[in-house]
């Protein structure tokens, strides 16, 4: 291949990387930090794709508004606050915790596996959405016992 024939096939290249880049960071997708969420340091609680109705849920843990550990020590009250902040990041975008289509939730303490699943039960259909649970060493702080994220789709696309 000559470099004339090889020149405009890099800028067909370059032309669609900066297509692909210019795509990622699209206006259409919101970049949502709810009120009655902790203020996130270097992430967003929630992002909506450009169609509108697929929402990421970024890992929730059990910590208020202003960023205190909420239960302490105690994995029920733990669990219980990571379902009300996924409920206020889906309430942010018009959507309940029904539109969840996925969750991953990490514990550190494969022994509270069941009392997940007993709080889980109360706030999804068992049989809804798809779930992954992964057993770790430990989270971002020492005292957290759980975080889950999620994937949601929305009944009806959000617009601000």
């Amino acid at each position: 291949m000559t470099s004339m024939t090889r020149t405009p096939l890099v800028c067909v290249a370059a032309a669609l990387i900066l297509a692909a880049v210019a795509h990622a960071q699209s206006p259409d997708v919101l970049y949502i930090n709810p009120p009655g969420l902790t203020k996130p340091n270097g992430y967003t609680h929630v992002v909506v794709a450009a169609d509108g109705r697929t929402v990421h849920i970024a890992g929730q843990i059990a910590v208020d508004s202003l960023g205190q550990i909420v239960g302490a020590g105690d994995f029920k009250a733990q669990v219980e606050r990571v379902y009300t902040n996924l409920r206020i990041a889906l309430a942010s975008v018009g959507g309940s915790l029904s539109d969840l289509v996925k969750t991953t939730t990490y514990i550190s303490d494969r022994s509270q596996l069941s009392v997940l699943r007993e709080v889980r039960t109360r706030y999804l259909d068992p049989a809804h959405p798809p779930a992954n649970t992964v057993v770790v060493a430990g989270l971002a702080r020492a005292e957290l016992l759980v975080e889950i994220e999620g994937v949601a789709v929305l009944k009806r696309p959000f617009r601000p």
